[in-house]
């Protein structure tokens, strides 16, 4: 294993190496509202949630994943997942040159707050600044227009759509079916004006 696990801190958030031991809890969390996990894998009861952190732990040891398990600050409740996905790498490089954000959910009472923008903040900050990435990749359903358009927001370029390109998933996807995948991305050129973009998002969530 190239990359050991390791802890992003915030204010409002801790993004800590996700492990067995978050699967109850996040099952708690998964489980306050799933209406919004339209086209997004949130398993809803406890042996999924074990199958499903077993498969990215795996792709962990592998070098393709770094998953995250988000936790609150405020009452140290684990309230969801994030991760480093589809990580690269190139001969003569310790670090990769390119990863995609991507696996994120939160709880219903976790969303539309400081909390995830705080996250993609310390996400991108360690993958550009840390890994020194040229490129850092994000990818949603094509249908899912509320995705689409927050990622839009932070400054994220919109590249194009991948037809018949991953699983379509989430209760608002067709089982065994392919979706089409929205493809954004944020270079290290465009990333001095994406991190602002982010810093003053989350100063202004912290003043409402």
């Amino acid at each position: 294993m190239r990359i050991d696990p390791f802890t992003l801190i915030g204010e409002v958030v801790q993004l800590q190496p996700l492990a067995q031991s978050h699967a109850a809890a996040l099952v708690a969390a998964a489980s306050e509202d799933r209406s919004t996990y339209g086209h997004t894998a949130v398993p809803g009861d406890l042996a999924a949630m074990q199958a499903y952190i077993s498969g990215l732990l795996d792709d962990a040891a592998r070098d393709l994943a770094v998953p995250f398990v988000q936790v609150r600050h405020s009452d140290d409740s684990p309230i969801g997942c994030t991760r480093f996905m589809n990580v690269t790498w190139w001969t003569g490089r310790d670090t990769p040159p390119e990863v995609e954000i991507g696996g994120t959910w939160l709880a219903s009472s976790a969303q539309r707050t400081q909390i995830n923008t705080e996250a993609k903040l310390l996400l991108l900050t360690h993958a550009f600044e840390e890994w020194k990435v040229f490129r850092v990749a994000l990818c949603t359903d094509a249908a899912n227009q509320r995705s689409r358009d927050a990622i839009e927001r932070i400054g994220a370029r919109f590249e194009g759509i991948l037809r018949r390109h991953r699983a379509s998933i989430g209760h608002s996807g067709t089982p065994g079916e392919a979706r089409d995948s929205a493809m954004f991305s944020i270079t290290d050129h465009d990333w001095p004006t994406v991190r602002e973009v982010l810093r003053r998002r989350l100063m202004y969530q912290r003043h409402a």
